[in-house]
């Protein structure tokens, strides 16, 4: 469906690249799921701002928005844009930044907590691929969800930018990359935190951008062959907290200058595992 409304012609049901397809056609392909992630990141990397909103319901874009099943109730097609901005700002809050709600950031999503191996990685791959995370309005997580979407968007230009220029060394390189960050990032969580949001979801725009995430990503995943990928975060209302990792012996002081037992002043030194937290 969302090949269809989005003008996203598939060679022979995935991304691979016979060396008969047309590179410009391929290149637009490229673009226009680039043009997807991009929106999609729009509404999950921070309050949706009022551009966005009047975007969002410009009637070209909501027409095909509603061929792809996403069909907004009248709290988001009836209200002003400043009203609108004002009670999805509350709802973004309420779902994604406040106690008990539930963070679009892959370390809470896998592990329950912040900053975790995902976020370690990610900034690892976006450095390795040039790819910079500016501060918006808010300092977000490297892997947030809006980040690692914008991250593929990034690709796909890039991809469109190396068809353009007969490079298609270079274009099956990054296809590959964007394969490798869907298996070993967004395609362990997105799924099922979509579901989720389906569920928690009191307004209908966070309510149905989340149907059509869960929807693009299903056929981006089968579109790309990328078989036997697992839900890791199956929409799970709460994940359990993972183990901390500790990086160094914790039988050893904090730092190696502490003098022998016998030399301790009164008290001792305390190293890190008889701390309680």
């Amino acid at each position: 469906m969302l090949d269809t409304v989005f003008s996203i012609e598939r060679a022979n049901g995935t991304y691979a690249i016979p060396d008969e397809i047309d590179a410009g056609q391929l290149r637009e392909e490229c673009l226009a799921r680039a043009s997807i992630y991009r929106l999609l990141a729009g509404v999950f990397v921070e309050e949706p701002s009022r551009e966005l909103l009047a975007a969002l319901r410009d009637e070209a874009l909501l027409g095909r928005l509603s061929e792809a099943g996403v069909r907004f109730a009248p709290d988001f097609l009836a209200s002003g844009l400043d009203e609108l901005a004002e009670t999805l700002a509350c709802e973004y809050a309420t779902l994604f930044a406040s106690s008990g709600g539930f963070p679009p950031v892959e370390s809470v999503r896998l592990t329950g907590r912040f900053k975790q191996e995902p976020n370690f990685k990610v900034s690892q791959i976006y450095r390795e691929a040039g790819f910079t995370l500016n501060k918006g309005r808010f300092e977000v997580f490297a892997d947030q969800l809006g980040v690692e979407l914008l991250f593929v968007a990034e690709l796909l230009e890039r991809c469109a930018a190396a068809l353009g220029a007969d490079q298609s060394v270079e274009y099956r390189r990054l296809e590959k990359d964007i394969k490798r960050f869907w298996t070993q990032h967004l395609g362990l969580w997105v799924r099922g935190y979509c579901r989720l949001i389906g569920r928690a979801s009191n307004h209908s725009f966070f309510r149905e951008m989340a149907k059509f995430l869960g929807g693009f990503a299903e056929e981006e995943i089968a579109a790309m062959g990328l078989k036997r990928l697992e839900d890791i975060d199956m929409g799970r209302v709460v994940v359990p907290k993972s183990e901390i990792k500790v990086e160094f012996n914790p039988d050893e002081p904090v730092c190696g200058g502490c003098p022998p037992a016998t030399d301790k002043p009164a008290g001792g030194v305390h190293k890190l595992h008889d701390l309680r937290f």
